[in-house]
């Protein structure tokens, strides 16, 4: 009985690598709308000892120039893993309202930041992932793998996507990793 239990326990061990190789939500590369983007970085938002979420950046070569990439008129994806509890749709748009406030969002951006926001409206749970998808003048969101909203105009990318790579991100070590630093 004990040389079968530690068998198993040899086998279990062995097959943990490609398991969670298989679970990795963000792979080297990815296709969003019919485009193969490639993994910029990653990293994890935090707030006081919290992880909220999990992060990547995806474009079609690898780039760390933010201002660069804000302004690129080309594919790219972030994809956010939410890992927290603590994550609920209170909070999401409060956050995303301070965000787009902090990035200095224009008045005229407004009624698509609603749109946004009304994405986070349902109910929000640990595992659940969310994509961005930018193919030139219009983001796709996509919850879970179902389409929960389009919105356009690379204005709006830019401050979008500028939450996390703009000169006043969420969290600049975020940025950093995002950015592949």
């Amino acid at each position: 009985m004990c040389t079968l239990l530690k068998y198993c326990l040899i086998v279990l061990v062995s097959l943990l690598p490609a398991i969670s190789h298989a679970a990795d939500p963000f792979p080297a590369e990815q296709t969003f709308a019919g485009q193969t983007l490639t993994l910029n970085g990653k990293g994890t938002r935090t707030k006081a000892v919290f992880h909220l979420y999990d992060a990547g950046l995806y474009l079609p070569a690898k780039n760390q120039d933010a201002k660069a990439i804000l302004t690129a008129e080309q594919p790219m994806a972030m994809r956010l893993v939410i890992t927290s509890g603590m994550i609920t749709s209170e909070n999401m748009t409060e956050a995303v309202r301070d965000g787009f406030k902090q990035a200095g969002a224009s008045a005229a951006l407004q009624p698509r930041i609603d749109q946004l926001i009304n994405v986070f409206k349902s109910k929000i749970q640990k595992g659940d992932v969310y994509d961005f998808v930018y193919t030139p003048t219009t983001i796709t969101i996509i919850k879970n793998g179902a389409d929960a909203a389009t919105i356009t105009g690379s204005d709006f990318k830019q401050t979008f996507f500028g939450l996390w790579l703009g000169d006043h991100p969420v969290q600049e070590s975020l940025k950093k990793a995002l950015l592949g630093a």
